[in-house]
């Protein structure tokens, strides 16, 4: 498959499964997972960024019109596609150079479990620290931010185990 058609696909199914399946799923009033960040941890690094982020924005955008959420999901996701490339950095130890060759499926499960928890806290704890807006709510900004995010992780590495297995 064309890499732009299979980007174009991930964009917009990750949007029908958060929008239809997972914005209704809400366990133990605490969990809520958002695996549309998934397409933040796929999408190719390149030098020029402001394509990557102008996506970016257009997904938090789309789930911020479907969930009526007022733009939090848009801020929420536009930081951690900001943020993305340095943690890359800091976590796989490459450089430039490296960006045009790099596939998340060939590094070690522990730098791409590092990676991927880290971007997915950071997305989460800024998502509920908007919802609730108030220090007074700081321990249910943590517990949804744990909670959701331990649901999100299990959920993206269920998915990538069961979709990237050899038969």
């Amino acid at each position: 498959m064309n890499k732009s058609l299979y980007y174009i696909f991930l964009f917009s199914f990750l949007i029908l499964l958060q929008v239809l399946i997972l914005n209704n799923v809400l366990l133990f009033g605490y969990v809520n997972p958002y695996l549309y960040i998934v397409f933040i941890f796929q999408f190719p690094l390149s030098k020029n960024r402001f394509p990557f982020l102008t996506y970016a924005f257009l997904l938090g955008l789309i789930i911020d019109f479907f969930s009526n959420s007022g733009g939090i999901h848009a801020f929420a996701t536009l930081t951690i596609a900001f943020l993305r490339l340095y943690f890359f950095r800091v976590v796989f130890q490459k450089t430039e150079s490296d960006f045009e060759f790099f596939k998340l499926e060939q590094e070690s499960f522990g730098k791409v479990f590092n990676y991927i928890v880290i971007l997915t806290f950071i997305h989460h704890f800024i998502l509920y620290s908007l919802i609730n807006f108030s220090f007074h709510n700081f321990s249910k900004v943590i517990i949804n931010t744990i909670l959701s995010s331990m649901f999100t992780l299990l959920l993206y590495f269920l998915g990538s185990f069961i979709f990237s297995r050899k038969v």
